[in-house]
């Protein structure tokens, strides 16, 4: 049996993919950059959902096909890759042309929450592509997963980073019903539909929920994931939800992974079903959230991370800020004059010197604040460059600050130490994003 997939580089699509491949089913996979190296098992093709969103784009990739399974999905927009292509425009398409071409089954990846109480783009934009899909004279399972759990995920890591906070804030007294089911499960799924296509016969669509075993609170699903990684009790902070537009763009803003509104507003209506149907498929019980987490101190080490490292990011920021502001005029221009001086500059230099140097912190600072990665990956450096020349130069010429009681060159160390540490970490975990 030949199979289509699309997605195949995303959380899903991996392991979907990996698990076909071990059922020893032929496998096309669409990619929007075909690598120079690839498992040879895999026949790649080159599709990009952003551009390709007519029926003619998708027509020759279909021959010889017996099966297509959709598992392309962004949970934020980017540039051209919009819900509207992503989830409808290029889906549709695909759709229309595994009728013409009479496919055996499609499978779409669609999700929990996208049917006529959507309330947010990404769930309305799945729920038309779904609708579409359920209109065709053609075999198909829309599968709806709620929150999908695995180690790698960007959802999940996301998720342990909330749970591992000293206190979490919760915006609002929603309850937030939630029932997450683990990534192998949705993929041992799949591979049952794979298995069974033919089976049913006919050519209707039906919309099979996957989730997990049991309903919880959102605060309730933190606190189990909290309790896996060994970091006892879930403390929650509860705030007014008029509070969260004022918190969430700052701590975008200073690289706090958060999930934006139209998440919480997901949240907020629930994310909930009936097991049985999934539980019949696969012949077991879904995995307890319990049971999610499978090397629970290195989560826990990485989740806190997560956290930390921007709050070190924040913190050094301060530092360059409060400088330029205190040597702006905070601290008297003669006093700063006479440090110049000492250090071996000209008297003539002095005002624009230090006039440079508060722009130089000033943009350190706000730098450190705005700046993604890769341009961040120069700031780093930088900074420990102009740290370290500072320390030798005031050590040189104004030795009595190295021997001064309150530290004021010896705190360099743990700076740079800081700047090493953001250099080789924070770079790799950047990228990562919400996802369900």
């Amino acid at each position: 049996m030949r199979i289509l997939l699309t997605g195949m580089s995303g959380f899903i699509g991996t392991h979907v993919s990996t698990a076909l491949l071990a059922e020893g089913f032929q496998l096309v996979c669409t990619v929007r950059h075909v690598p120079a190296q690839a498992d040879p098992r895999l026949r790649l093709i080159k599709a990009d959902f952003a551009r390709d969103t007519g029926k003619h784009a998708w027509l020759p990739r279909l021959d010889g096909i017996d099966v297509v399974i959709n598992c392309v999905g962004i949970i934020a927009e980017h540039g051209a890759q919009t819900f509207a292509a992503l989830h409808t425009q290029a889906p549709c398409a695909l759709f229309a042309a595994c009728a013409e071409r009479e496919v055996r089954l499609v499978i779409q990846l669609s999700a929990l929450g996208a049917d006529e109480g959507a309330v947010s783009p990404y769930h309305r934009s799945k729920k038309t592509a779904d609708d579409f899909l359920a209109s065709l004279p053609l075999p198909s399972v829309i599968v709806q997963p709620s929150l999908v759990y695995g180690d790698e995920g960007a959802s999940a890591r996301l998720l342990r980073m909330l749970a591992s906070l000293p206190v979490y804030p919760r915006f609002g007294t929603a309850r937030q019903p939630v029932q997450p089911v683990h990534v192998d499960d949705l993929t041992d799924l799949i591979v049952a539909l794979v298995r069974g296509v033919g089976a049913a016969g006919g050519r209707t669509t039906r919309r099979l929920p996957v989730v997990g075993p049991e309903p919880l609170p959102f605060v309730a699903y933190l606190a189990a994931l909290r309790a896996a990684m060994g970091l006892g009790r879930l403390r929650v902070l509860p705030l007014p939800r008029w509070l969260m537009p004022a918190v969430l763009p700052p701590a975008k803003l200073l690289g706090f992974a958060m999930p934006d509104r139209d998440t919480l507003r997901m949240l907020d209506r629930g994310n909930v079903a009936d097991a049985m149907p999934m539980q019949r498929l696969l012949g077991r019980a879904p995995r307890p959230v319990s049971r999610f987490i499978t090397h629970p101190r290195a989560a826990a080490v990485q989740a806190r991370l997560d956290w930390l490292l921007p709050l070190l990011r924040l913190s050094i920021a301060v530092v360059w800020i409060v400088t330029a502001i205190v040597s702006a005029g905070v601290y008297p221009f003669a006093d700063s004059y006479r440090l110049l001086e000492r250090s071996g500059m000209p008297a003539s230099l002095a005002p624009l010197l230090l006039a440079g140097a508060c722009v130089l912190d000033l943009l350190f600072g706000l730098a450190t604040l705005m700046l993604r990665p890769p341009w961040r990956r120069w700031l780093w450096p930088a900074q420990a460059v102009l740290i370290g020349f500072y320390t030798v130069l005031i050590a040189l010429r104004m030795p009595e600050f190295l021997w001064h009681p309150y530290g004021p060159l010896t705190k360099n160390l743990p700076m740079l130490a800081v700047l090493w540490l953001l250099f080789e970490m924070e770079e790799k975990r950047e990228e990562k994003r919400w996802n369900t």
